[in-house]
C-alpha cells in the first residue's frame, strides 16, 4: 500500500520523511512535494486551484497503477480531498481511502479568515499561534525568507477555497483531529457528507499539530486504517 502525503501550508513534503522511517514494511510512504518548495523551490508556487489539482494528478498517476490511499493535513487535507475528486473525475483508478487531518470539513470553512493573513507580521503571529514551527525558524532571516512566501500562497489558496457541488466520494473517509485545535465536533463530522463509504473521526492530545507531537499513535492509527483498505 502507497500513502500519498501532502504537506500543511508553508510546509515541504519533507515533513513526513520522519514517517518514511518509521512505517511497516507493508507500507510506502511517498511525500507528495508542491510547487515552490523543497525539491521543487525554483518552481513558481501555486495561484489556482484547478491548475494545481491538474499538475498534480499528473505527477501520481504513476502511483494510481498500484493500491494507495490519500493523506493531508490542515491545507494538505483539501489538497488531498481535491486530488480524490480529480482522480474520479478522470476515470482513474480511485484511492483505498481518504485520511484527512487538522481542518473543517469543506462545508464548514470560512475562508474569510485568510484575507487577513497577508503581511510578515501577521503571517508570524499566525506561525506562533498554531504552534508548529521550531524557534529556529523565527531566528533566521533566511529561514523566514524561505518560509513566508510559501506561507502567504498557501493561505491565499485557502481564501479562495470554493467547494463544488459533486456527487460524494465512494470511498472510506477517516479524520483526525487534535482536541485543542480550533476545529470543533459539528466541523469534523461534517467530512460525513463527503462520502458514501465508511466515515470514522479520531481524536489525538495536541493543537493544530498534534501530528508531530503526538507522531506515534498518529501513525498507528493510520496504519489500523490502511490496513483494511
Amino acid at each position: 500500500m502507497r500513502l500519498l502525503c501532502f504537506p500543511y501550508a508553508g510546509a515541504s513534503a519533507m515533513v513526513y520523511q520522519r514517517w518514511r522511517r518509521q512505517a511497516p514494511y507493508w507500507l510506502d510512504i511517498k511525500p507528495v512535494e508542491l510547487p515552490g518548495r523543497g525539491a521543487r523551490l525554483l518552481e513558481p508556487l501555486a495561484e489556482d486551484w484547478d491548475a494545481l489539482i491538474g499538475t498534480l494528478v499528473g505527477e501520481i498517476a504513476g502511483d494510481i497503477c498500484r493500491p494507495y490511499a490519500l493523506f493531508g493535513h490542515s491545507f494538505g487535507a483539501l489538497v488531498a480531498f481535491e486530488i480524490a475528486h480529480a482522480v474520479r473525475e478522470r476515470g482513474l483508478a480511485m484511492p483505498g481511502a481518504l485520511i484527512v487531518s487538522g481542518t473543517h470539513a469543506p462545508s464548514r470553512r470560512d475562508n474569510r479568515r485568510f484575507e487577513r493573513l497577508e503581511s510578515d507580521d501577521e503571517l508570524k503571529s499566525e506561525m506562533r499561534r498554531l504552534n508548529g514551527t521550531d524557534a529556529a525558524v523565527f531566528g533566521s532571516d533566511e529561514l523566514m525568507a524561505l518560509t513566508l512566501p510559501v506561507l502567504r500562497a498557501d493561505f491565499r489558496l485557502c481564501g479562495r477555497y470554493r467547494r463544488n457541488e459533486r456527487p460524494p466520494l465512494a470511498l472510506p473517509v477517516h479524520v483526525l483531529a487534535g482536541v485543542a485545535d480550533e476545529t470543533t465536533p459539528a466541523t469534523l463530522e461534517a467530512w460525513r457528507l463527503e462520502t458514501t463509504g465508511d466515515f470514522t473521526l479520531d481524536y489525538f492530545d495536541g493543537d493544530h499539530f498534534f501530528i508531530q507531537s503526538v507522531e506515534e499513535p498518529v501513525l498507528a492509527t493510520l496504519c489500523r486504517y490502511l490496513a483494511r483498505a
